[in-house]
C-alpha cells in the first residue's frame, strides 16, 4: 500500500571517499564508496579529460565534437599518492585527486602555481521527470581571474559576473544581453596571473555556465542530463589554449577558396532574377568589390528545398553562369523543414525511407516552417546524412551553385512555445543508443546539417 505520494527531493549528491584506483595506460579510474567513478584521461601533457558516472558504469563513449584527427600522446606520465591525494603528473601539469571526495586541483608542473581547483567539484541531482541526473561542477575563482568564450554571446568580452544558457534558439533580431541565441559553444577560457587555461564541456543537453554571478568567487557549469564530461586545456599562453582546443575539436584540413574570404552580399531576399541582376550590376557600376550573392527562400518553389521557382527563376543554370561570368559566386539557402506534400519528391523519398524525426509514441514530428507543415530529417542518422548530401548534386554540379547557407537548423519551428521541437522527439544519434530525446541532441543540431563544399 502506498501511503505517501510526495516526491522525495534528495538535493545535491556528492562522491564519497575513494575505495579503488586503476590505471590502464593513460586512463586513470577512481571509484568512490558510493559508486561514483571519475575517469581521468591524459590526452596530452597539457590536456586532461574528466569524466564522471554516478552509477558505476559509463555509457558508450561517443561525441560529435571531438575529431578523430586530434593530436594525442605525452612526454611524461606519473601517478603517485600521499595521505590525502592521488597525484597525476605530466610534463606540464600536476593534478591532485582528493581521496576524500574526488575533488581536483591542477597546478603548473614547472613552477607549482595553482591553475584551477574544484570548489564543491562534481555533484548531481537525480531527475525524477526525465530520469538520469542533472550533472554539476563548481570551481573556485582565482584572484583576478577573467573568463572569455562561449562563442559570440552579445555581452562584454569578460564574462565574469554573468550567467549563460546553451540551448540553440532562433533569436531573430537579438540584442545585447539576449540569451540563449543561435549558437552554443560550450568552451570558455580563463586567465589569471598571466596563465591561461580552457574548459570544454562536452555535453549536448541544455547547459548553463555561471561565472561568479550567483556566488562571487565561484564559477560553475551544469547540464540537465548526460555526463559530467569536460576537457581541461592548459596554455599557459592563451594562444596555446585556443590552438589545443581547435586541434581537439577539429579544424580545416586545407585553406578555403580565396573568394570565401571576400565581400558577400546577402539579405532577405533578392527575387526575381531581374532584382538579383539589378543588385549585382550596381556593384559593378559603383566598382564595389563583391565575390558572392545570396538567394534566400524566395528562390524556391513554394519554399520547398532543392527546387527553383519557375516564375522568379525560370532558368537558374543560365542565371548562375551569367553571374559567374560577372565575377559573382551564387549561394543559396537550404532549410531542414521538408514540406508535407506527396507530390514533392524529396518529401516522398524521405517518407518512404523513414528518414524523418518521430515523437516518443511513434508519429512523425510535424511542425510549421516557411513551406507550412513539415517533417524534419534526422541528421543524427548517417544514412540520412548521405541521402541529404546527395540532394545537393543538382544544385552544385548541374546548376553551378558554389555554396549553401544553412538556416532554421536549431531546429526552428513556428507558432509553438519555445520555437522548437518538444522534448520527446527521438533521434538516432548515430545508433549509439536507443530513442535519444531531443533534449539530448539539441545542441548538436547546429553542427549536423551537412554543408556543401564549393
Amino acid at each position: 500500500m502506498i501511503l505517501n505520494t510526495e516526491l522525495e527531493y534528495k538535493g545535491n549528491l556528492f562522491p564519497s571517499k575513494i575505495v579503488k584506483y586503476e590505471k590502464n595506460l593513460n586512463v586513470l579510474s577512481f571509484t568512490a564508496e558510493n559508486g561514483v567513478i571519475l575517469e581521468v584521461t591524459v590526452r596530452r601533457d597539457s590536456i586532461l579529460r574528466f569524466r564522471y558516472t554516478t552509477t558505476g558504469i559509463f555509457e558508450n563513449d561517443f561525441s560529435y565534437a571531438i575529431t578523430k584527427y586530434a593530436s594525442r600522446g605525452y612526454n611524461h606520465l606519473e601517478v603517485t599518492e600521499d595521505d590525502d591525494n592521488y597525484i597525476i603528473t605530466t610534463a606540464k601539469l600536476i593534478c591532485n585527486v582528493s581521496k576524500t571526495d574526488l575533488r581536483t586541483s591542477i597546478f603548473d608542473a614547472k613552477d607549482k602555481t595553482l591553475i584551477c581547483e574544484d570548489e564543491l567539484g562534481f555533484h548531481w541531482e537525480e531527475s525524477y521527470e526525465f530520469g538520469g541526473d542533472v550533472v554539476k561542477m563548481s570551481k573556485t575563482a582565482q584572484s583576478g581571474e577573467s573568463y572569455y568564450g562561449l562563442g559570440d554571446k552579445p555581452v562584454d568580452n569578460n564574462l565574469k559576473g554573468k550567467r549563460f544558457e546553451n540551448w540553440v534558439t532562433d533569436s531573430y533580431a537579438y540584442g545585447r544581453e539576449t540569451d540563449p541565441i543561435y549558437k552554443a559553444i560550450p568552451f570558455y577560457t580563463a586567465l589569471h596571473h598571466k596563465k591561461a587555461y580552457g574548459i570544454f564541456f562536452d555535453n549536448t543537453f541544455r547547459s548553463f555556465f555561471d561565472f561568479c554571478a550567483e556566488r562571487r568567487n565561484i564559477t560553475s557549469f551544469w547540464a540537465h542530463g548526460g555526463e559530467m564530461n569536460y576537457y581541461f586545456i592548459y596554455g599557459p599562453d592563451m594562444s596555446e589554449v585556443v590552438a589545443n582546443y581547435t586541434d581537439l575539436t577539429g579544424k580545416p584540413h586545407e585553406m578555403p577558396a580565396l573568394w570565401t574570404l571576400g565581400y558577400h552580399q546577402c539579405k532577405w531576399s533578392y527575387y526575381p532574377e531581374s532584382n538579383v541582376k539589378e543588385i549585382t550590376a550596381k556593384f559593378r557600376e559603383l566598382q564595389i568589390p563583391c565575390d558572392a550573392i545570396y538567394l534566400d527562400i524566395d528562390y524556391m518553389e513554394g519554399f520547398r528545398c532543392f527546387t527553383w521557382s519557375k516564375e522568379h527563376f525560370p532558368d537558374p543554370k543560365r542565371m548562375v553562369k551569367e553571374l559567374a561570368d560577372d565575377g559573382f559566386k551564387t549561394i543559396v539557402i537550404i532549410d531542414p523543414g521538408i514540406k508535407i506534400d506527396m507530390d514533392y519528391s524529396v518529401f516522398k523519398e524521405g517518407l518512404d525511407k523513414d528518414y524523418f524525426c518521430k515523437r516518443a509514441d511513434g508519429p512523425y514530428m510535424k511542425g510549421k516552417v516557411w513551406p507550412g507543415e513539415c517533417y524534419f530529417p534526422d541528421f543524427t542518422n548517417p544514412e540520412v546524412r548521405d541521402w541529404w548530401s546527395n540532394l545537393f548534386k543538382e544544385l552544385v554540379e548541374d546548376i553551378g551553385v558554389k555554396g549553401v547557407w544553412n538556416d532554421m537548423n536549431e531546429p526552428a519551428v513556428m507558432d509553438v512555445p519555445g520555437k522548437t521541437f518538444p522534448n520527446d522527439v527521438r533521434h538516432d544519434y548515430d545508433a549509439t543508443n536507443v530513442a535519444i530525446e531531443k533534449r539530448t541532441t539539441f545542441t548538436v543540431c547546429k553542427w549536423h546539417v551537412p554543408l556543401t563544399k564549393a
